[in-house]
């Protein structure tokens, strides 16, 4: 499949082998090997997910816009490593940066970044600084995107509200009949009900400015330096579109300073670490500083409750409604995985005071 998939594109070489690669939730990821000139070079195969992708050609053409302008910047920049420092996206041989199958599917492919990991869970401070800081660099570059607006590829994607509507609906309906199986969990929920509101009525006053981020900031998507452990390059564009740059910060807080999966079963385990907090905080800060305006130094830290919380929404949410949106290993896999989230929620609420202090003094040193 793979051999045959990698001749749609302008590819340079032979086929040698390839498998699954990598443990996102939606997308499915193939690792290809092939031989030019004596030499083995590696790609990356993606389909892209029609179900939550409803328009494939529209993310591409945000993928496409949002690497060439990061390319430019960073050649401008002095940046000698650029193909490990960048997304190099594959044309097909029609010269569109994605080739459709004879079942409609949308396939993908980018140049494998070579002497370079990535992390599903952090294991030390320096990781958590690093990711911080790619993705703080990441949205800085893309400050001065020229031409129109991006597609929004999810509309309200991060919108808490409408996740938070969505749940009712699910717990109303019970399509599944699971509701009386998380009765716990619907009451955190609706409990936190006066906060879902804060950052999209911010941004519905103008008071959040809008920005180009990447909207799913997992540790996971930060590619790091096999030898110095520093973030060369921001993957998995897919949700790269129109927000504020408080849905990133948060979706990095949630990611970044706990030590455990999302979907580890022992809560004991799950609590947000100060110091991988602190090391986050001044990673994205040292690139940030310059472009982030008081009303989002203010929300930092509230933005990774906020969105830890939308997380642990949306699991129960599948859940529910009977796992149909996230990749799941077995039936309970979504509540386990909700559980887990609101466990780190109420472990941020514990220590904001705390957490808040240290941003206010990072900014003042």
């Amino acid at each position: 499949m793979l051999e045959k998939l990698g001749k749609k594109f302008k590819i340079k070489g032979e086929f040698v082998n390839g498998g699954p690669y990598g443990s996102g939730h939606i997308n499915d990821t193939y690792i290809a090997t092939y031989k030019h000139n004596g030499k083995s070079i590696k790609y990356i195969h993606q389909r892209i997910n029609g179900h939550v992708f409803k328009e494939p050609q529209k993310v591409m053409e945000n993928v496409v816009r949002v690497t060439k302008h990061l390319l430019i910047k960073l050649q401008g920049n002095g940046v000698n490593d650029i193909e490990r420092s960048c997304l190099q996206i594959i044309p097909s041989l029609n010269g569109v940066p994605y080739f459709v199958d004879e079942e409609g599917k949308y396939w993908r492919t980018c140049s494998f970044i070579e002497n370079a990991h990535t992390c599903d869970i952090v294991e030390t401070a320096d990781q958590a600084f690093a990711a911080g800081a790619a993705f703080a660099q990441f949205q800085r570059l893309l400050v001065d995107l020229p031409g129109g607006r991006l597609h929004e590829i999810i509309p309200d994607f991060h919108n808490t509200v409408k996740r938070y509507r969505d749940f009712e609906n699910a717990v109303e309906v019970d399509r599944s009949k699971r509701a009386s199986l998380c009765q716990e969990e619907i009451a955190f929920v609706r409990y936190r009900d006066p906060i879902v509101s804060i950052l999209t009525d911010l941004m519905a006053k103008g008071d959040l400015p809008e920005r180009i981020t990447h909207n799913d900031t997992k540790l996971n998507n930060v590619m790091l330096d096999d030898k110095t452990n520093e973030g060369l390059c921001i993957i998995d564009l897919d949700t790269v579109m129109p927000g504020t740059v408080l849905y990133d910060f948060g979706d990095l807080v949630r990611t970044s300073t706990c030590p455990a999966a999302e979907d580890e079963k022992d809560l004991s385990k799950v609590y947000l670490h100060v110091s991988l907090f602190k090391a986050l905080a001044e990673g994205y800060i040292s690139k940030a500083r310059e472009f982030l305006t008081d009303v989002e130094r203010k929300y930092l830290v509230f933005s990774g409750r906020l969105i830890t919380f939308e997380q642990g929404i949306r699991f129960l949410t599948d859940y529910l409604k009977g796992n149909n949106y996230y990749k799941t290993k077995y039936e309970e896999h979504n509540l386990d995985r909700c559980r887990n989230q609101f466990k780190l929620v109420g472990s941020i609420e514990e220590k904001e005071s705390e957490l808040n202090k240290i941003i206010e003094d990072i900014f003042h040193n």
